[in-house]
């Protein structure tokens, strides 16, 4: 999308029913460049963003069952 505030929208709309944790990790991982299935040279898609969202839902509770608390360091 060529219009920012329609692109802003758009992702606003996407991830309106994810945690905000979650919606948060991912936006930092496509921030860094550590999402390796998209081209750094454009912005994510809504349907990337969601993806990604997803996986770092997945990620997040596999942890907690694990029992690694957030910001707990898993190897030392």
């Amino acid at each position: 999308m060529s219009d920012p505030d329609l692109q802003l929208r758009a992702y606003l709309d996407a991830v309106e029913d994810f945690e905000c944790v979650d919606v948060l990790a991912a936006v930092e991982r496509f921030r860094q460049g550590e999402v390796k299935e998209v081209n750094k040279a454009y912005c994510p898609s809504t349907a990337q963003l969601c993806d990604e969202v997803r996986y770092r839902k997945q990620m997040r509770e596999i942890m907690a069952r694990a029992g690694v608390k957030p910001g707990q360091l898993i190897i030392q």
